[in-house]
């Protein structure tokens, strides 16, 4: 790869002063710092494919139509040669339809993908990228993602169910077409005249789910998803499985001869909260399915070797607990043999989905390590366990640097491997090299153009121990209009998860701080995913009170570190669990003086009962609310809300069924009622991604949201108190 330094340590910030001195000529031509309005020109590449010949890699781009206030998708190809681009890329799909998920046939001269067009039934659609290209087609019986057969001569596929698919009778009962599976078909209640009633009758607990902007239907009314295959030059698929749940990601034996693919029998179980997928085989001939594990917790994302004699794949025996890479013998049957080798025993980092190298030596994946994100690989030279070597020895960093990576393809031969790579301060672009990782080329300058008029300071990193000795790592962004001896506020950003991360990629939301004359903190407290197990469930049972000692002494360590900030001017912000750590914060501590808080928990209780996630806390906390009724109370802001004095801007949107607005509406009528400064913004037609994914208009307003709170409160009308020394109070 090409060489990245990774600064670490406070000592690293000095050097990084001293080798930019974050003059003026090194701004020279930018005058102005990330707006929210900048977002609208902001293109995110994904989706790699590169083809199995190593010929071209193709990718989706994604950018803001902003007068339609909408996304744009488009599939890209980019020929290559010898590893190389070879030539300019150029887009595939109209650039009036939208289109995602490129998949390649075996001899790379297809292109597929998905793009609802019309009133055209079939999402999949093909290109030629060989020869004369034409117009995008269908091929006759295929309508879900291909999944080519080694040879190239069947396409496997998971059916959808038809929307207008379940019981007639249970049509009849919802009173109108459209409605299928408004009334749960198990309902005991009854109605005069189904014409007059519109609305809905829930016996199951998984009606809702975040990202959905409706109800989702009752399990019983819909069919499950199930395997089919047909010719690869189409024809009448046949239906390989009639399974009562799910099927997914299925693989080809390199034979042909069986199927992988995973499913959970007990998917409709509402009460069952282990974890339960399995991987599956059926018969390509005669359709016969069997179950190929059966260990306690899920099994996932089964690869197939180049010889077709082993499998990998992800292991997680429980909630909370490590996931492991694991690798089994395939006999001839399609049955594993033995005991599955761990390639990850030792190794304490959570594996991706797992890949194989091109001789069948290696396994490849993706994981998390501390703020970035790389490839790894495992040795799976011998996998019995008698001969293999130590897991932590089987395990190898294959990438680096500061950044995050994603999104890895390989060809068939692995000399050719593409992905997407981002840092603190470059959107996603394309990038292509050897196999091996040893240089790298960028591709893509879709964001270069107008970063080019934008000044943007990089992250610095910082550390500091816990009391235990944990070390803890964050970043700083400085000011863009920054000046040695001047003096400026500081927010403290807080993420999700909470087994989530920052990082090094790129993040709006602080560069539009920092253009604002904010110093912006990010962390990674304990909790925190890419840091090990133990570090990542440090805080069971303790949220808002391990962590809590992590951000505090963050923020003591950056005002010894940085004195121009200005510890009277402190703000602090996040989503999620950030949103509940921000109000946990201002309800504990003296310490911040402006908050934001966005689609946050403030009721543990209520939430567990709104929310579509209460498996979180079940585990997290040791139980339901009324097993751990103290708990759930004693970690819930709400219960120390007398205490804030930070004028705190809540946001919400209204349709976020992961914390739903009652949590915010909550904080918000008891700040107004204690006679503290609060805004609730509701945004409609929102789920909890909103910041992510959320319509353009209401994501850039929730920016410009963020920045005119701090800056009302932070620069404009600075609070006129001193900084209370941290009251300790929970």
């Amino acid at each position: 790869m090409a060489p990245y330094s990774c600064r670490s340590g406070l000592s690293a910030i000095a050097a990084v002063v001293v080798a930019a001195l974050w003059g003026v000529a090194d701004l020279a031509g930018q005058t102005r710092g990330y707006t929210p309005d900048d977002y609208y020109r902001l293109a995110v590449v994904g989706d790699v494919a590169v083809s199995p010949d190593g010929a071209h890699v193709a990718f989706t781009v994604t950018t803001v139509v902003e007068d339609e206030n909408r996304r744009h998708r488009e599939i890209w190809v980019q020929p290559l040669s010898g590893g190389r681009p070879d030539g300019d890329a150029f887009a595939v799909t109209s650039p009036n339809e939208e289109s995602s998920g490129p998949r390649w046939s075996p001899d790379g001269s297809l292109l597929s993908f998905s793009s609802s067009r019309g009133d055209d039934p079939n999402p999949i659609w093909f290109v030629r990228v060989r020869g004369p290209g034409g117009e995008a087609f269908h091929i006759e019986g295929v309508e879900g993602p291909p999944v080519w057969s080694p040879d190239g001569a069947s396409i496997a596929y998971v059916k959808a169910p038809d929307p207008e698919s379940g019981d007639p009778e249970d049509q009849v009962q919802n009173g109108a077409a459209g409605r299928e599976g408004w009334i749960a078909p198990d309902a005991v209640s009854r109605t005069l005249d189904s014409d007059r009633f519109d609305g809905r009758v829930i016996t199951s607990i998984r009606y809702k789910r975040d990202g959905l902007l409706d109800f989702q239907p009752h399990y019983l009314t819909r069919e499950k998803r199930q395997l089919m295959v047909v010719d690869s030059n189409g024809g009448t698929p046949a239906q390989l499985t009639q399974v009562s749940f799910d099927v997914g990601g299925p693989v080809w034996s390199e034979d042909g001869r069986v199927i992988f693919f995973t499913g959970d029998e007990r998917q409709d179980d509402e009460l069952d909260s282990e974890n339960t997928g399995d991987i599956w085989a059926v018969d390509v001939s005669v359709g016969t399915v069997r179950r190929l594990t059966s260990n306690p917790g899920t099994e996932s994302a089964p690869a197939i070797s180049p010889d077709g004699r082993r499998v990998a794949f992800l292991s997680t025996p429980a909630r909370g607990s490590q996931t492991d890479l694991l690798v089994a013998e395939i006999g001839p049957d399609g049955h594993f043999r033995g005991e599955p080798a761990n390639l990850t025993a030792d190794w304490d980092r959570r594996p991706g989905a797992p890949m194989w190298s091109a001789d069948g030596a290696n396994v490849l994946f993706s994981a998390g390590i501390a703020g970035d994100s790389h490839l790894f690989r495992a040795s799976a030279a011998a996998t019995a366990a008698a001969a293999a070597p130590p897991a932590a020895g089987r395990v190898q960093q294959v990438t680096r640097g500061a950044r995050r990576l994603s999104s890895f393809s390989f060809s068939d031969a692995g000399d050719v491997m593409a992905f997407t790579a981002t840092d603190a301060v470059t959107p996603t672009e394309l990038y292509v090299g050897p196999g091996d990782g040893s240089s790298e080329q960028k591709v893509t300058r879709f964001n270069d153009g107008w970063l080019s008029d934008v000044s943007l300071m990089p992250a610095e990193e910082l550390t500091w121990t816990a009391e235990d000795g944990t070390v803890i790592q964050g970043w700083m962004v400085r000011p863009v209009n920054f000046r040695e001896g001047g003096s400026f506020p500081m927010v403290l950003k807080i993420h999700g998860g909470p087994h989530s991360a920052y990082g090094n990629t790129f993040f709006p939301t602080f560069h539009v701080l920092s253009a604002a004359g904010f110093f912006v903190l990010y962390t990674n407290p304990r909790g925190s995913s890419g840091y090990g197990h133990d570090f990542q469930y440090a805080t069971r049972g303790e949220w808002g009170i391990v962590d809590r000692e992590d951000y505090l002494a963050g923020v003591e360590t950056a005002l010894a570190e940085y004195p121009e900030i200005d510890a009277n001017r402190l703000g602090v912000s996040g989503g999620s669990y950030g949103g509940f750590m921000t109000n946990w914060l201002t309800a504990t501590t003296e310490r911040f003086h402006a908050a934001v808080t966005s689609r946050s928990i403030t009721n543990w209780e209520s939430w567990w009962g709104t929310s579509d996630a209460q498996g979180l806390t079940e585990y997290e906390f040791y139980g339901p609310p009324w097993e751990q009724r103290d708990l759930y109370r004693r970690l819930s802001p709400i219960s120390y809300v007398e205490n804030v004095t930070a004028p705190t801007l809540i946001i919400h949107s209204e349709q976020d069924y992961r914390t739903p607005i009652g949590d915010g509406e909550q904080w918000f009528m008891s700040l107004r009622k204690l006679g503290v400064p609060a805004e609730l913004v509701r945004y409609p037609r929102s789920s909890h991604g909103l910041s992510r994914t959320g319509e353009p208009w209401l994501l850039v307003d929730r920016l410009e949201r963020i920045r005119s709170w701090f800056e009302h409160f932070l620069i404009q009308n600075p609070p006129l108190r001193r900084a209370g020394a941290e009251s300790g109070r929970r």
